[in-house]
């Protein structure tokens, strides 16, 4: 997943106007300023959208007061999202996992799955509450409990859809912490759900 390029060509286009600062165009003093634990270039876990790049911080007058705002590239879905720097917390934007709990992460995928019992519309809300959450072993937990292996073909329509979203979320940031594609976190990740099956089978 290449953010560098893609926010660049997000940046190219005067539709998005949307570019880093440099030192020419402040002085220096943007480029390395740091609001509320991030800073322009900062690849981040936004709790909806998954991974994306701070590619600038704004600041724009909205009903008569000027607010800041941190510019979020997602390279995957190329879209930019505008995040007030006040709220970033709140809203649950994040820094990236650090490796221990992407092995945390693995280490949950590796383990049976918790067959819950009940009303599918609770289960699923509650499998949607943890993918939407950011935390990656919340995520980890419903894409572990979410999964089908190929010979058992008795995932529904929506639980398949549940489960893409955990995959995507979760093998997006593995990609990105460990260097590899995200065909190649996907890979690894199933690996370890298809094992576990395999043994239980």
């Amino acid at each position: 997943m290449n953010f560098s390029g893609q926010s660049q060509s997000n940046r190219s286009n005067p539709a998005h106007s949307i570019p880093v600062p440099s030192v020419d165009q402040t002085s220096g003093s943007r480029c390395i300023e740091t609001r509320f634990g991030f800073k322009a270039t900062d690849l981040i876990v936004y709790p909806a959208h998954g991974v994306g790049q701070i590619v600038a911080i704004e600041e724009q007058a909205v009903a008569g007061a000027q607010l800041e705002f941190f510019v979020v590239y997602f390279a995957k879905s190329k879209m930019t999202l505008r995040v007030p720097t006040r709220k970033a917390a709140s809203v649950g934007m994040r820094e990236l996992s650090d490796p221990a709990a992407i092995q945390q992460a693995r280490s949950i995928l590796s383990q049976a799955p918790r067959r819950a019992r009940g009303n599918w519309s609770r289960l699923a809300q509650e499998y949607e509450s943890k993918i939407k959450s950011g935390d990656i072993l919340a995520i980890a937990e419903a894409m572990r409990d979410l999964y089908r292996p190929e010979f058992n073909s008795s995932q529904s329509y929506s639980e398949r859809q549940l489960y893409t979203a955990a995959l995507e979320r979760l093998s997006g940031e593995v990609a990105v912490v460990d260097g590899v594609t995200e065909e190649a976190a996907v890979r690894e990740l199933e690996s370890l759900m298809t094992t576990t099956a395999t043994r239980g089978a």
